[in-house]
């Protein structure tokens, strides 16, 4: 345990093999590069992530911008890019809904020493044992979550959404008469225009483009139709990001220590098997055939990532696949590109914060409902229902209980059913491993 910790201490380590003084200037320009190219896309979406975790739009900046320093010191891959991801946010949600940011940051400091703690025990490889057919439920669960949580903004209906699917959905369907035509054509436009950039470029920019792109109906042609703006709904964004915020625990009843495990729990499993998830994916289309990453050390960094990120305004981040997969076919070497992308994405932030404050809110939508597909990957579901119905009705199930119930249900319920039933379901072949999801995700 001591050799691993004096191993996670260090940060100058083989996660920087390919950075020599013969090829100096050209890893520079390319992790340059890549995390230029990786900010500009983070920016907006790392806005949408916070709003849809009922924060603000800043704590997703500065969220991003820290877990990718943090992360990038501490872990255990060389490419990986830390930031908001999708999986958090019915989690993070559900926490704010109830609770303030002071309660969130204590259980997920709780959550950072967890896993630390697992990193030196050595417990990184646990995550792997996650089938596929339940990461593809679960995807799949999130992403039907995500959408029907960003409808409202999409729509420009003004009411709050109630909690859980079923409430949202007839919240839309009782207020439908209310819904903002503009808003639509906004929201669908910036899906559609975000979707089909990233198809002819991974270059490109796509979601700050469509932020402009509405941005500039919204103050010019539109000014008067109606259109919530970010100003509208969260004041100016400040430029101030780094705020200290301690945590803090409201009178602890049974209900509240249920909360905590709950949420503490839930942080481990999403940050454990995301982050792995990840950097395999990303040795894997990176073509890494010098040293791997270390799951112990991806459990380290992610523990520092928990407990240090929210205490600066932020909140729980984790390996982030589809801009991971941007970092590297933009040309990324070295961890460096990570630090790139941190210290680009605060500084564009605070040149544009005045313009992101007039975004209309079914901008945001509309890019959290691109974010949503990218989640429900029709490829990886059909493999798994022609693999057999043992792991076909557990994606299903998972699918099914996650937005239906909430994360921890529904992923926990499908292990356990997994587990108990293997021994007499399990098919001789065995299922493509849960690393093939996040290769097809970033494809």
């Amino acid at each position: 345990m001591w050799e691993r910790l004096r191993l996670f201490l260090k940060i100058n380590d083989a996660r920087f093999e390919d950075l020599s003084r013969n090829n100096v200037r050209t890893v520079l320009y390319r992790d340059f590069s890549a995390g230029l190219v990786t900010a500009m896309t983070a920016i907006p979406m790392a806005m949408g992530f916070a709003m849809a975790m009922g924060l603000r739009p800043e704590q997703g900046i500065i969220a991003g911008a820290m877990a990718c320093l943090i992360g990038r010191t501490w872990g255990g891959s060389k490419y990986q890019v830390y930031g908001p991801t999708a999986a958090f946010i019915p989690l993070i949600y559900a926490l704010t809904s109830k609770y303030d940011h002071g309660f969130l940051v204590a259980v997920s400091i709780l959550a950072g020493i967890v896993l630390c703690l697992s990193g030196l025990l050595g417990l990184g490889k646990i995550a792997r044992h996650v089938p596929n057919s339940i990461i593809v439920g679960f995807t799949v669960g999130i992403g039907i979550t995500i959408a029907a949580t960003n409808l409202y903004d999409v729509l420009g209906i003004q009411a709050k959404s109630g909690p859980g699917l079923i409430a949202k959905l007839a919240g839309v369907v009782e207020h439908a008469g209310s819904a903002n035509i503009f808003a639509l054509v906004i929201g669908l436009l910036t899906f559609g225009l975000t979707r089909y950039l990233l198809r002819l470029s991974i270059y490109i920019p796509a979601p700050l483009i469509a932020v402009g792109m509405a941005t500039g109906l919204a103050a010019s042609f539109w000014s008067a139709k109606g259109l919530t703006l970010i100003s509208n709904k969260y004041g100016s964004i400040p430029t101030n990001f780094f705020v200290f915020t301690p945590p803090s625990l409201p009178e602890m009843t049974a209900q509240v220590w249920m909360d905590m495990a709950y949420f503490v729990v839930a942080i481990v499993f999403i940050s454990g098997v995301e982050s792995l998830l990840c950097s395999s994916m990303a040795d894997r289309l990176a073509g890494n055939r010098k040293t791997p990453f270390n799951p112990d050390k991806e459990f380290w960094g992610q523990g520092m990532v928990q407990i240090i990120t929210p205490l600066i305004n932020g909140f729980p981040c984790t390996g982030a696949l589809a801009r991971t997969a941007t970092s590297i076919r933009a040309g990324a070497v070295t961890p460096l590109a990570g630090y790139f992308k941190a210290v680009l994405k605060l500084g564009m932030a605070v040149f544009l914060a005045h313009w992101l404050e007039v975004v209309p809110m079914a901008c945001i939508g509309g890019i959290m409902l691109w974010v949503a597909s990218n989640m429900i990957n029709v490829k990886e579901m059909k493999h798994v229902l022609a693999s057999n119905r043992f792991h076909a009705s557990l994606m299903v199930y998972t699918a099914v209980m996650v937005p239906v119930t909430d994360f921890l249900t529904g992923v926990l319920s499908a292990l356990v059913i997994y587990f108990v039933l293997r021994p007499f379901l399990e098919p001789t072949v065995q299922p493509q491993p849960a690393e093939a999801l996040v290769e097809k995700v970033a494809a």
